[in-house]
């Protein structure tokens, strides 16, 4: 099954913040893939569920802890 997000859901991956834009749910014995725009380049890519992270969302009180992605991309810079 395949779910297009509307809205969509900005996320943290290992290769930065995206739009989730499609979630691709294979069924019970397979994680589901997050199908992810890359905010800084563009680039489409999919994401094994367990590589996906809600982002920092301050109106509704979501994730409001630093992730490790996020911490992990600032160390680097």
């Amino acid at each position: 099954m395949i779910l297009q997000l509307n809205p969509s859901i900005l996320v943290e991956t290992p290769l930065g913040t995206g739009q989730t834009l499609f979630i691709i749910d294979y069924g019970m014995h397979q994680n589901s893939c997050w199908v992810v725009a890359l905010q800084e380049t563009g680039v489409i890519k999919h994401f094994d569920c367990n590589d996906v992270i809600l982002s920092t969302n301050y109106t509704y009180g979501m994730n409001l802890r630093h992730n490790k992605f996020v911490e992990e991309k600032a160390n680097k810079k």
